[in-house]
Formats: C-alpha cells, sequence, structure tokens
C-alpha cells in the first residue's frame, strides 16, 4: 500500500468518510513528498512517522506510542518527539508514552511512572531524570 492508502486505513477506523490529509501533512510534510510511495520503502523513521500519522487522521482524543524510537535515528526521534509534544499543545491530544529513551522522555513528558513487572513503582517528574541517582535508582541504567 501507499503512503496515502495507508492514511486512508486510518479514515476508515474513525469512522470518516472524506479525506484531508493536510493537516498530518503539516506534521509530518515527508509523507505528503512520499504520498504515492509504498510505505514498505520507506526508512524506518518514515514508517514511524505514517504510524503516528494513520492513528491521527481519525481525530483521537488519546494516542499511545510504545518505543516510537527504537531503531529510529537521533534526529527521528527527535522530530518525531517535537511533533508529538506540539500537537499535545495545540490540539488537547493525550498521549501516552512507553519509552526506554530517557531524551526522548525527557522531550515530551509531564508525567512520568516507572514500572516493574507490571506495577507502578515509582512517579517522577521529568525534571527528576537529570538526577543521575534518582535514575540509576529506578531504572537500573
Amino acid at each position: 500500500m501507499t503512503v496515502e492508502e495507508n492514511l486512508r486505513v486510518g479514515l476508515s477506523v474513525g469512522g470518516k468518510r472524506r479525506a484531508d490529509f493536510e493537516s498530518v501533512y503539516r506534521y509530518f510534510p515527508i509523507l505528503k513528498e512520499r504520498r504515492r510511495q509504498a510505505a514498505g520503502t520507506l526508512s524506518g523513521g518514515q514508517q514511524q512517522q505514517l504510524a503516528i500519522a494513520r492513528a491521527l487522521v481519525s481525530n483521537p482524543f488519546l494516542l499511545l506510542l510504545d518505543e516510537p524510537s527504537e531503531g529510529i535515528q537521533p534526529s527521528i526521534v527527535q522530530d518525531i518527539a517535537r511533533i508529538v509534544v506540539e500537537l499535545t499543545r495545540t490540539t488537547g491530544l493525550t498521549v501516552v508514552l512507553v519509552e526506554q529513551n530517557i531524551d526522548m522522555i525527557r522531550a515530551m513528558a509531564q508525567r512520568c511512572h516507572v514500572m516493574d513487572k507490571g506495577q507502578i513503582v515509582a512517579e517522577l517528574t521529568p525534571s527528576m531524570l537529570d538526577d543521575v541517582e534518582i535514575v540509576r535508582r529506578h531504572l537500573a541504567v
């Protein structure tokens, strides 16, 4: 499927009939450039952007991101973090982020919960992630 066909799949989830991809293209302009390209030929970072965009076209209230930085080059990770933060500020979207990349968490999080074996074992503020001892104690880094 092409990039655009993938976005249409996202519309079917939200029940929308009219395709207006311009809002996601503003956040992810590379997808507009590549809209006719087969999605499987995109880079890993571009595929991650497409996955997020596909979820966004249905105009959700909540977005769940499970390790969006996994296997992605650092510059794309920074772009994704910046875009998601902008989305939360401009649209009111709530994002639940599961992530091991401390830099991405620092860039995106308003609240942090540390889990161990499925249980929340600590609640941290993003600024607490700058304290090496706290990070070492809770994240075994």
